[in-house]
């Protein structure tokens, strides 16, 4: 590696009088080829190493030993349910063992919840690459560690982050299977529970919903739609207070499973039977959702698939290559449960 110089250069380990963002831009080079060139990882050309060692010299760093490298890619989560952390794991493991990287990961619930910072353990670590299952990553974290050279990916954030690439479902798609679903059974009033209108991925549910009303000529009622959070008791509360109307639906797409879950116990609360009174459509696909009674007709996300391909990008970006584009999105499969049946009028 290359660490700070003494005298005039001396300040906090791996820092020289420029950041590394700087030095990539002086070397024509990007900010991850400078981390590799830091870190004394392979994968760099000889006169492009000379070079960047030459600038990270001249700027306060010195050449450390290698032994310390760390070859290992951080998975970063915050309440994220086990099964579904489990399989994006796998999916990370799978890319990373391959390539003779460890995975770490970290749960930040509680720095979050107690406001503390959550990057600067992570940049201290200096691991080869970063990958965030954390929805509210800002693209002022993916500034940071560009700067610090470590590639960063994150998984279905909530925002947009450009210019850090982002890796998901097709959420659109995905909620467009799921209403043609009900339609095709021949459900006209369906109601909708989605996530916080400033979510990316609530909002294309919620748009693919919408857009399979509209191919199929069926007018939305607004009064059938409730946005809240993702979660069992959002998904209960909502779900109540739609079945409460005047007209409730006969049918309902939620925003995810645990959404979905809620509604079914309000249901059952209203002395309702799924799916003889009220069809219910989750999405995620996760473990609860096949042991439901009846089992949860749902959308499937390939989140294995979705941290192998997180992984590739970021290994990719580690080796310095430049990303065809900055969002990937992966294909969603309708899962057809007991949850979903013909309306009882028809």
């Amino acid at each position: 590696m290359i660490e700070e110089g003494q005298g005039r250069h001396s300040r906090k380990p791996w820092r020289g009088d420029l950041p590394i963002a700087t030095i990539a831009e002086l070397a024509g080079v990007s900010p991850p080829t400078v981390s590799k060139v830091l870190n004394g990882r392979g994968g760099v050309g000889e006169q492009t190493r000379q070079r960047v060692e030459a600038l990270l010299r001249d700027h306060g760093y010195r050449r450390r030993t290698t032994s310390g490298a760390t070859r290992c890619i951080e998975v970063v989560f915050h309440q994220m349910l086990p099964s579904i952390a489990m399989e994006i794991l796998r999916g990370v493991q799978e890319i990373a063992g391959a390539r003779d990287h460890t995975v770490g990961f970290s749960d930040i619930r509680r720095r979050v919840l107690a406001g503390q910072p959550w990057v600067e353990s992570l940049l201290l670590r200096q691991p080869t690459a970063v990958i965030t299952a954390f929805a509210l990553v800002t693209a002022e974290h993916g500034k940071r560690f560009a700067e610090a050279g470590i590639p960063l990916v994150a998984i279905d954030p909530t925002g947009d982050l450009s210019p850090t690439p982002a890796v998901g479902a097709n959420n659109w798609s995905g909620a467009l299977a799921a209403t043609r679903h009900l339609l095709d059974l021949g459900h006209r009033r369906i109601g909708v529970i989605t996530g916080p209108v400033n979510d990316l991925s609530a909002r294309a549910r919620l748009d693919g919903f919408r857009a399979a009303l509209d191919y199929a000529g069926v007018p939305f009622d607004e009064t059938l739609e409730r946005r809240g959070v993702f979660s069992f008791d959002g998904g209960r509360e909502l779900g109540a207070a739609l079945l409460a109307g005047e007209a409730p639906p006969t049918a309902v797409v939620c925003g995810n499973d645990l959404q979905a879950l809620g509604v079914c116990a309000a249901a059952r609360e209203r002395g309702l039977r799924i799916p003889e009174d009220l069809s219910v459509v989750g999405f995620d696909d996760i473990d609860q959702a096949a042991w439901l009674s009846p089992p949860l007709t749902t959308v499937r996300q390939p989140f294995a698939e979705i941290g192998a391909t997180a992984a590739r990008l970021a290994l990719a970006l580690a080796d310095g290559g430049r990303l065809a584009q900055e969002r990937y999105e992966l294909g969603t499969t309708l899962v057809v449960r007991g949850s979903t049946a013909p309306p009882a009028d028809r």
